[in-house]
């Protein structure tokens, strides 16, 4: 029986669920997740769970925050000064922009808060401070 390691390309279906039981996403039917084990393009727990599965096998895996999108850190929080919107655009809490830094780098941030003075963007992963369970089921090894 083929079983998944280092280098194997797998695909995989999963659901992830908070621990609140909310599940945060899933893949449909038809669009598998498909991953090289040990090219870094999943969390490393992710790929440590995968390996050493046959076609067919599941598994239910807690992956803490740390080892996810990691903790909620202050200083991806930033207040700023409501002038610096335009006033005649609609700014809402929950709506995602795209904030230019100088140096050239730019960052997806989303709004959190609004008084008449002050913005509050939060720069955090939407996961962050989380831990994530995931239900696999490995479909393919190559």
């Amino acid at each position: 029986m083929v079983r998944a390691r280092q280098g194997s390309t797998v695909t995989v279906h999963y659901i992830g669920t908070l621990d609140n039981g909310r599940i945060f996403h899933s893949t449909p039917d038809e669009e598998p997740l498909v991953f090289t084990i040990g090219q870094d393009q999943v969390f490393p727990a992710l790929e440590r769970a995968v390996v050493g599965m046959a076609v067919g096998e599941t598994v239910n895996i807690l992956i803490p925050a740390a080892e996810a999108y990691g903790p909620r850190l202050p200083e991806n929080i930033l207040r700023v000064d409501r002038a610096r919107f335009p006033a005649e655009k609609e700014i809402m809490v929950g709506q995602k922009l795209s904030i230019g830094f100088s140096g050239g780098g730019e960052r997806v941030m989303l709004i959190a808060g609004i008084t008449e003075t002050e913005v509050t963007l939060d720069g955090n992963h939407p996961l962050a401070g989380l831990d994530l369970t995931f239900a696999l089921r490995l479909d393919g090894i190559k």
